[in-house]
């Protein structure tokens, strides 16, 4: 069986290089990777294209915290996640389950950005940037987003946005988070669910296919919006779309 420390420092630096199907690999084939604050469950494949559009757009930093717990057929630890151009620091922890040297399922913990969580006031105080600053940034996002529908460019990160704003990448960051309330990745993909809800409830003759609905929109899988789809909106896509059809027919 694998070494505990082995394990552990592998999939971390898997997260590190931002690479999904090193993550993956850690899974038997049959493994499933469970994120449990979002109620998700990724089989090995479906990780990979789900990881592949997260990394896509994620800028963070994963390292050990604290010691390493391993019974006969699991490892626990903890893990803090960090980000230079969001400033914000947050833990988690994994529970895995193996099978010889392979985990047949990873449980992810986590917890919100404990910098946030402290208020934009207190988390921004020394950014030097104002709320009249603060609000032009704001109505040029709005405008991108609404407007020109940048999030439908699936290679958009972080400092790509905050290049189209014009502004420093630590300020764009606090526009989304203090503005919205939300984090980028979260505020990228609430635009490409509104706009794919948009094309779902179009009455046609010949429906767009939902595979292609989720790429037009700015998603790199088929999982990755599914997954972001059903934890938005409560239901699939295409249960949405039923829905609008029969709410259609019935007026």
């Amino acid at each position: 069986m694998v070494k505990p420390a082995d394990f552990v420092a592998s999939y971390i630096e898997a997260w590190n290089e931002h690479n999904a199907k090193h993550v993956a690999e850690h899974l038997t084939p049959d493994g499933v990777y469970h994120d449990v604050p979002t109620k998700e469950l990724h089989p090995r494949k479906e990780l990979i294209a789900y990881l592949s559009d997260f990394f896509s757009q994620d800028q963070n930093h994963y390292e050990l915290e604290g010691d390493i717990t391993s019974g006969k057929d699991s490892i626990a630890f903890q893990y803090r996640v960090s980000s230079e151009e969001e400033d914000e620091i947050w833990f988690g922890a994994e529970f895995v389950t193996l099978q010889g040297d392979k985990a047949v399922q990873i449980m992810d913990y986590y917890r919100e950005p404990i910098i946030r969580a402290l208020g934009s006031g207190q988390k921004y105080a020394k950014s030097g940037l104002s709320d009249e600053l603060l609000n032009r940034y704001k109505e040029r996002l709005v405008q991108l987003m609404d407007d020109e529908k940048a999030f439908m460019n699936p290679g958009l990160t972080l400092p790509k946005l905050s290049s189209l704003v014009q502004c420093p990448i630590n300020h764009l960051s606090q526009v989304i988070n203090a503005g919205f309330e939300m984090s980028f990745f979260d505020y990228l993909n609430s635009h490409r669910i509104e706009e794919a809800k948009r094309i779902l409830a179009e009455p046609s003759d010949h429906p767009q296919p939902i595979l292609s609905v989720a790429f037009e929109v700015g998603f790199n899988s088929n999982s990755a919006f599914y997954s972001a789809f059903k934890r938005i909106c409560g239901q699939t896509p295409a249960q949405f779309r039923k829905e609008q059809l029969a709410s259609e027919n019935s007026g």
